[in-house]
Protein backbone atom coordinates (compact mmCIF):
# COMPACT_ATOMS: atom_id res chain seq x y z
CA UNK A 1 0.00 0.00 0.00
CA UNK A 2 2.57 2.68 1.11
CA UNK A 3 4.66 1.97 -2.20
CA UNK A 4 1.71 2.77 -4.27
CA UNK A 5 1.78 6.43 -2.98
CA UNK A 6 4.11 7.82 -6.11
CA UNK A 7 2.73 11.22 -7.20
CA UNK A 8 3.76 13.62 -9.84
CA UNK A 9 3.52 16.72 -7.21
CA UNK A 10 4.62 17.16 -4.04
CA UNK A 11 0.71 17.53 -3.04
CA UNK A 12 0.08 14.49 -4.99
CA UNK A 13 2.37 12.33 -3.06
CA UNK A 14 0.86 13.69 0.44
CA UNK A 15 -2.65 13.42 -1.00
CA UNK A 16 -2.03 9.73 -1.94
CA UNK A 17 -0.51 8.74 1.18
CA UNK A 18 -3.59 10.28 2.78
CA UNK A 19 -6.03 8.79 0.53
CA UNK A 20 -4.34 5.22 1.81
CA UNK A 21 -4.67 5.67 5.33
CA UNK A 22 -0.85 6.39 6.27
CA UNK A 23 -1.08 9.71 7.64
CA UNK A 24 -4.91 8.32 9.77
CA UNK A 25 -2.22 5.78 11.48
CA UNK A 26 -1.60 8.21 14.64
CA UNK A 27 -0.40 7.06 17.04
CA UNK A 28 -0.69 8.13 21.00
CA UNK A 29 -3.13 11.08 23.16
CA UNK A 30 -3.65 13.07 20.05
CA UNK A 31 -6.74 10.90 18.93
CA UNK A 32 -7.75 8.65 22.00
CA UNK A 33 -10.22 6.83 19.26
CA UNK A 34 -12.05 9.64 18.45
CA UNK A 35 -12.45 9.74 14.45
CA UNK A 36 -12.52 13.70 14.42
CA UNK A 37 -9.33 14.16 16.25
CA UNK A 38 -7.84 11.57 13.96
CA UNK A 39 -8.56 13.37 10.73
CA UNK A 40 -7.60 16.79 12.86
CA UNK A 41 -4.40 15.09 13.08
CA UNK A 42 -4.10 13.89 10.05
CA UNK A 43 -4.82 16.85 8.61
CA UNK A 44 -1.77 18.94 10.78
CA UNK A 45 0.23 15.97 9.13
CA UNK A 46 -0.38 16.43 5.16
CA UNK A 47 -0.04 19.90 6.14
CA UNK A 48 2.99 20.25 7.25
CA UNK A 49 4.61 17.60 4.76
CA UNK A 50 2.46 19.87 2.15
CA UNK A 51 4.95 23.17 3.29
CA UNK A 52 8.18 21.10 2.63
CA UNK A 53 8.75 20.35 -0.87
CA UNK A 54 11.08 16.67 -0.99
CA UNK A 55 12.70 18.01 -4.49
CA UNK A 56 14.48 20.83 -2.55
CA UNK A 57 15.60 17.47 0.00
CA UNK A 58 17.01 14.67 -2.35
CA UNK A 59 20.17 14.44 -5.21
CA UNK A 60 17.88 13.57 -8.23
CA UNK A 61 14.49 16.02 -8.79
CA UNK A 62 13.34 13.81 -11.03
CA UNK A 63 12.79 10.89 -8.12
CA UNK A 64 11.57 13.48 -5.96
CA UNK A 65 8.17 12.35 -5.50
CA UNK A 66 8.49 9.47 -5.88
CA UNK A 67 7.55 6.67 -2.81
CA UNK A 68 11.25 4.93 -2.12
CA UNK A 69 14.50 5.66 -0.16
CA UNK A 70 16.79 7.35 -2.18
CA UNK A 71 20.47 7.59 -1.70
CA UNK A 72 21.68 10.87 -0.57
CA UNK A 73 25.71 9.88 -0.88
CA UNK A 74 28.16 9.20 1.93
CA UNK A 75 26.03 5.82 2.43
CA UNK A 76 23.23 8.15 3.75
CA UNK A 77 19.72 7.72 2.15
CA UNK A 78 16.73 9.84 2.79
CA UNK A 79 13.68 7.80 3.61
CA UNK A 80 10.68 6.67 1.83
CA UNK A 81 8.10 9.18 2.36
CA UNK A 82 5.95 6.92 3.64
CA UNK A 83 8.27 6.42 6.58
CA UNK A 84 8.59 9.61 7.50
CA UNK A 85 4.73 10.00 7.43
CA UNK A 86 5.02 7.24 9.82
CA UNK A 87 7.35 8.77 12.40
CA UNK A 88 5.75 12.17 12.35
CA UNK A 89 2.41 10.30 13.35
CA UNK A 90 3.65 8.19 15.80
CA UNK A 91 5.61 11.07 17.35
CA UNK A 92 2.72 13.70 16.82
CA UNK A 93 1.71 13.78 20.18
CA UNK A 94 4.86 14.70 21.95
CA UNK A 95 5.59 17.44 19.70
CA UNK A 96 3.05 20.53 21.12
CA UNK A 97 3.85 24.13 20.22
CA UNK A 98 7.58 25.13 21.20
CA UNK A 99 8.54 21.84 21.88
CA UNK A 100 12.11 20.67 22.07
CA UNK A 101 12.91 17.55 19.15
CA UNK A 102 16.40 15.52 18.24
CA UNK A 103 16.40 14.47 14.61
CA UNK A 104 19.21 11.63 15.04
CA UNK A 105 20.98 10.89 11.09
CA UNK A 106 18.83 14.61 9.80
CA UNK A 107 20.87 13.52 6.30
CA UNK A 108 19.03 15.80 4.18
CA UNK A 109 17.25 17.87 6.82
CA UNK A 110 13.50 16.47 5.07
CA UNK A 111 11.97 15.13 8.55
CA UNK A 112 13.61 17.84 10.70
CA UNK A 113 11.59 20.37 8.10
CA UNK A 114 8.50 18.74 8.53
CA UNK A 115 8.82 18.59 12.34
CA UNK A 116 9.35 22.39 12.73
CA UNK A 117 6.24 23.21 11.02
CA UNK A 118 4.67 21.04 13.31
CA UNK A 119 5.95 21.93 16.74
CA UNK A 120 5.03 25.51 15.26
CA UNK A 121 1.58 24.91 14.50
CA UNK A 122 -0.27 26.70 16.99
CA UNK A 123 -2.52 24.06 17.28
CA UNK A 124 -1.29 21.45 20.16
CA UNK A 125 -2.62 19.17 22.77
CA UNK A 126 -0.50 19.35 25.29
CA UNK A 127 2.16 21.81 26.86
CA UNK A 128 6.22 21.01 26.37
CA UNK A 129 7.79 19.09 29.13
CA UNK A 130 11.12 21.11 28.89
CA UNK A 131 10.23 24.76 27.06
CA UNK A 132 9.65 28.21 29.00
CA UNK A 133 10.16 31.34 27.73
CA UNK A 134 13.51 32.43 28.74
CA UNK A 135 15.09 29.47 27.23
CA UNK A 136 16.27 29.76 24.13
CA UNK A 137 17.44 27.12 22.93
CA UNK A 138 16.46 25.45 19.17
CA UNK A 139 12.88 24.13 18.74
CA UNK A 140 14.49 21.27 16.07
CA UNK A 141 17.70 19.86 15.83
CA UNK A 142 19.20 17.67 13.80
CA UNK A 143 22.38 15.97 14.31
CA UNK A 144 24.63 13.92 11.38
CA UNK A 145 28.55 12.59 11.85
CA UNK A 146 28.94 13.78 7.90
CA UNK A 147 30.22 17.36 7.90
CA UNK A 148 28.69 17.60 4.07
CA UNK A 149 25.10 16.25 4.64
CA UNK A 150 24.94 19.22 7.48
CA UNK A 151 26.46 21.56 5.25
CA UNK A 152 23.97 20.18 2.32
CA UNK A 153 20.82 20.22 4.70
CA UNK A 154 21.63 23.72 5.97
CA UNK A 155 21.30 24.80 2.29
CA UNK A 156 18.18 22.67 1.94
CA UNK A 157 16.33 23.73 4.33
CA UNK A 158 17.03 27.37 3.28
CA UNK A 159 16.26 26.77 -0.33
CA UNK A 160 12.81 25.39 1.11
CA UNK A 161 11.86 28.81 2.92
CA UNK A 162 13.17 27.89 6.64
CA UNK A 163 16.38 30.25 6.51
CA UNK A 164 15.00 32.42 8.62
CA UNK A 165 14.51 29.67 11.20
CA UNK A 166 17.94 28.36 10.35
CA UNK A 167 19.28 32.07 11.26
CA UNK A 168 17.28 32.48 14.49
CA UNK A 169 18.83 28.95 15.75
CA UNK A 170 15.47 27.87 15.98
CA UNK A 171 16.21 25.00 13.26
CA UNK A 172 19.96 24.10 14.39
CA UNK A 173 22.07 21.35 12.28
CA UNK A 174 25.09 20.00 13.74
CA UNK A 175 27.32 17.91 13.35
CA UNK A 176 28.74 14.94 15.78
CA UNK A 177 27.97 11.21 16.79
CA UNK A 178 23.93 10.74 16.90
CA UNK A 179 24.44 7.98 18.95
CA UNK A 180 25.49 10.11 22.06
CA UNK A 181 22.40 12.70 21.30
CA UNK A 182 23.31 16.47 21.65
CA UNK A 183 23.48 17.60 25.11
CA UNK A 184 23.42 21.38 24.83
CA UNK A 185 20.70 21.67 23.36
CA UNK A 186 18.23 18.36 25.50
CA UNK A 187 15.83 17.10 27.07
CA UNK A 188 14.11 16.65 24.01
CA UNK A 189 10.57 16.54 23.78
CA UNK A 190 10.57 13.68 20.91
CA UNK A 191 13.55 12.16 19.26
CA UNK A 192 13.45 11.05 16.04
CA UNK A 193 16.24 8.24 14.92
CA UNK A 194 16.67 7.64 10.95
CA UNK A 195 18.71 4.78 10.86
CA UNK A 196 18.79 1.25 12.61
CA UNK A 197 21.20 1.18 16.35
CA UNK A 198 21.95 -2.29 16.79
CA UNK A 199 21.17 -1.59 20.62
CA UNK A 200 18.93 0.61 22.23
CA UNK A 201 21.69 3.91 23.02
CA UNK A 202 21.36 4.84 26.75
CA UNK A 203 22.78 8.12 25.68
CA UNK A 204 19.44 9.31 24.10
CA UNK A 205 17.31 7.47 26.72
CA UNK A 206 19.07 9.81 29.08
CA UNK A 207 18.14 12.86 26.73
CA UNK A 208 14.90 11.94 26.35
CA UNK A 209 13.05 14.29 28.82
CA UNK A 210 10.10 13.09 31.19
CA UNK A 211 6.82 12.61 29.36
CA UNK A 212 8.95 12.44 25.91
CA UNK A 213 8.49 9.78 23.32
CA UNK A 214 11.61 8.32 20.96
CA UNK A 215 10.87 6.74 17.50
CA UNK A 216 13.47 4.57 17.11
CA UNK A 217 14.36 1.64 14.57
CA UNK A 218 16.80 -1.06 16.35
CA UNK A 219 18.29 -4.41 14.86
CA UNK A 220 20.94 -5.49 12.82
CA UNK A 221 19.78 -7.79 10.57
CA UNK A 222 16.22 -8.03 11.76
CA UNK A 223 15.50 -4.34 12.60
CA UNK A 224 11.62 -2.78 14.46
CA UNK A 225 10.72 0.38 14.80
CA UNK A 226 10.24 0.71 18.80
CA UNK A 227 8.32 3.28 20.85
CA UNK A 228 10.64 4.68 24.08
CA UNK A 229 8.66 6.29 26.25
CA UNK A 230 9.64 7.95 29.36
CA UNK A 231 7.03 8.95 32.20
CA UNK A 232 6.70 11.90 34.15
CA UNK A 233 8.52 9.85 36.96
CA UNK A 234 11.36 9.41 34.94
CA UNK A 235 10.38 5.55 33.70
CA UNK A 236 11.07 4.26 30.31
CA UNK A 237 8.94 1.37 28.16
CA UNK A 238 10.52 -0.19 25.34
CA UNK A 239 7.15 -1.16 22.61
CA UNK A 240 7.58 -2.60 19.12
CA UNK A 241 5.74 -1.07 16.71
CA UNK A 242 6.49 -2.76 13.13
CA UNK A 243 9.53 -4.51 10.87
CA UNK A 244 11.41 -1.94 8.76
CA UNK A 245 15.14 -1.75 6.85
CA UNK A 246 16.97 0.88 7.40
CA UNK A 247 20.66 2.10 6.85
CA UNK A 248 22.86 1.52 9.90
CA UNK A 249 23.39 3.57 12.80
CA UNK A 250 26.98 3.82 12.91
CA UNK A 251 29.79 5.99 13.13
CA UNK A 252 31.12 8.41 10.40
CA UNK A 253 34.45 6.15 9.83
CA UNK A 254 32.20 2.46 9.26
CA UNK A 255 29.78 4.64 7.12
CA UNK A 256 31.48 4.34 4.16
CA UNK A 257 31.52 0.29 3.62
CA UNK A 258 27.70 1.09 3.00
CA UNK A 259 27.77 3.43 0.03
Amino acid sequence: MAWTCTGSSNSELIDNMARRGIITEVIGDVVDGNKTDTEAAAGRIATAMKKVDRANYVRDKRDAYEDSPQSIGHGATISAPHMHAYAASHLLPYLPPGGRVLDVGSGSGYLSAVLWHLVNDPVGRKDSSVSDSKDQKPTITGIEHIPQLTEWSISNLKRDGLGDAVEKRQIEMVTGDGRLGYPPNAPYDAIHVGAAAPELPQALVDQLAPGGRMFIPIGTYMQNIYHIDKDKSGKVTKTEVMGVRYVPLTDRESQGKYV
